[in-house]
């Protein structure tokens, strides 16, 4: 029976409520997993366990799809912590492409608290799921839930099945640890993406030199491609080095691909400016940036293997808002 949820529109169903949370649902499985897939799947996990639930004694259908879902991206992400502990190379997250017109959009009607969007957009961004991706399981969950969704410390036990003493803890260690390892200041969003068309400018055009001057001189450049496709496996230091690297893309073949038959496009990804490459038929990587104060990229994410492209292959924008 697919009838009404209490406290919601009479005329809803429960596929509906369901519906309606879907996309905050997806945003807190995402970032505490850093794959669109694994979140897509807690997601389907949590419809399944929501149309067996006893929907009459739901108060708050919101609160109890998010509590679930938390539940379910949490169980996932122990389950394959031991993949990524043996991965090839390193390993980055899933990205997936946003809309940076709709976030234009919201600011624009007032609809939105803009330090609410900047937060939201850097809590998905590649640096910070690669900081996240240093915390266990369960300090990741609860930062997420609390930093970015703005959860209580009760409503964060309930989630996650813990006592409330136990969250606060992971809280404190999640937060000091995040802070350790993010830059207190970086550009603003339209320095960001200047300095990306730049970058994209340079990188197809074979110009070093340009590329030099946006690259700081401790830059580092990760790649990641699972050991399916030829990557680095260890991290590029150096704006020479991290330039020769991009200044190649338009005179090799890449992953089969003629040069000729590579197309490269700018791109919101993960909540900021980036490049994603192509060829005549597949997506083959995509690129992007941390900045400094002064808009210097200090690193570089490169994403090249293919069982991570397919959702930026899909051409499904996400919106991982915070509500």
């Amino acid at each position: 029976m697919d009838g009404a949820t209490p406290g919601t529109n009479p005329g809803a169903t429960d596929a509906d409520v369901f519906h309606d949370n879907r996309n905050l649902l997806f945003s807190v499985a995402y970032r505490i997993l850093g794959t669109a897939a694994d979140a897509e799947d807690a997601v389907q996990d949590a419809w399944i366990k929501w149309a067996a639930a006893d929907r009459t004694r739901v108060a708050d259908p919101k609160a109890y799809h998010t509590r679930i879902v938390s539940n379910l991206a949490l169980e996932r992400l122990r389950s394959t912590r031991h993949k990524r502990e043996t991965y090839v190379g390193p390993w980055l997250p899933e990205p997936v492409l946003t809309s940076a017109a709709a976030r234009d959009t919201v600011v624009a009607a007032g609809t939105a608290d803009t330090a609410d969007l900047v937060v939201g957009a850097e809590s998905v961004s590649m640096a910070m799921l690669v900081v996240l991706e240093t915390l266990s399981p369960l300090e990741r969950a609860v930062f997420v839930l609390k930093e970015v969704f703005g959860f209580g410390h009760a409503e964060i036990a309930g989630a996650v099945e813990r006592s409330e003493a136990a969250v606060r803890q992971a809280a404190h260690r999640a937060r000091e640890h995040v802070r350790a390892r993010r830059p207190r200041f970086t550009a603003d969003r339209s320095r960001q993406r200047e300095v990306t068309e730049r970058f994209f400018a340079a990188a197809t055009g074979g110009d070093v030199n340009a590329l030099m001057e946006l690259l700081s001189p401790d830059v580092t450049l990760w790649t990641d491609g699972g050991g399916k496709v030829r990557q680095a496996l260890r991290p590029i230091f150096g704006a020479e080095t991290v330039a020769g690297w991009f200044a190649a893309i338009g005179t090799v073949t890449y992953q089969g691909i003629d040069p000729a038959d590579m197309k490269a496009e700018l791109a919101e990804i993960n909540g900021g400016p980036g490049m994603v490459f192509s060829g005549p038929d597949r997506v083959i990587a995509t690129v992007t940036f941390d900045f400094d104060a002064e808009g210097r990229i200090t690193a570089v994410h490169n994403v090249a293997n293919p069982d991570k492209l397919h959702d930026i292959g899909s051409g499904t924008t996400r919106e991982l808002g915070t509500n």
